[in-house]
């Protein structure tokens, strides 16, 4: 049966923290809502509510967009109008994006104890860059979509993110808010830390196998 752990000390024994960006650092929800409904309407496509994007994100921005716009892929609109979401999202990504509170200070104290940390994201390499470096100077590797690496679930850019690191898998965490982080951890034979202030909310983590739940981010260090 899942644990839902209270007391992180064992959080210690780690030295390398590998996070999750949307809905794990960031609350980026309203900024993808608002870029996915910009391109819906530019394309005479019926917009989606905030409720249905939050159920939409977790497996990258194309998968997002697939989501929304009426039949996926088939639609013969679907790559101009994804185009256009890529275009608006690179320019608006900052509108309304803010860290969760807490995840500055956590970020700073994992740093200050010599801790490594990097970002691994679905969302298109630029932009994960983009947001690292605005909100996070503290993380030195970001992680994202790239051509020719598979996303996550698959360990590829966890894996990635080790190497630049320089370290290995013994001693490093994952941790995220969705399905698909839960997926990645198990791919790369790494723990996994679920948060519920993100885009996902506990019964559907404990659900889709979380086995370690934190309601803030004063629990990770």
């Amino acid at each position: 049966m899942p644990v839902k752990v209270r007391n992180f000390s064992w959080l210690q024994t780690y030295d390398t923290y590998i996070f999750d960006l949307d809905g794990t650092l960031l609350n980026t929800l309203r900024d993808l809502a608002a870029s996915c409904n910009y391109a819906l309407r530019t394309a005479g496509m019926p917009e989606r509510t905030v409720d249905e994007v939050r159920r939409f994100v977790g497996n990258g921005v194309k998968k997002l967009m697939e989501r929304a716009i009426p039949g996926g892929l088939q639609n013969p609109k679907f790559d101009s109008t994804y185009q256009t979401f890529r275009k608006h999202y690179l320019v608006h990504s900052l509108d309304t994006t803010q860290p969760y509170p807490g995840i500055p200070e956590m970020l700073n104290r994992l740093s200050k104890n010599g801790k490594n940390v990097a970002v691994v994201s679905n969302k298109f390499y630029t932009a994960t860059q983009e947001l690292c470096r605005h909100f996070f100077p503290q993380v030195k590797v970001a992680i994202g979509e790239r051509e020719n690496i598979h996303k996550k679930p698959a360990p590829d850019t966890v894996l990635e993110a080790l190497r630049q690191l320089k370290c290995t898998r013994s001693g490093a965490v994952y941790i995220g808010d969705s399905d698909v982080d839960i997926m990645t951890a198990k791919n790369c034979k790494m723990p996994c830390i679920s948060v519920l202030w993100g885009f996902r909310n506990r019964e559907f983590l404990l659900t889709h196998g979380a086995s370690h739940l934190v309601e803030s981010p004063e629990e990770i260090f």
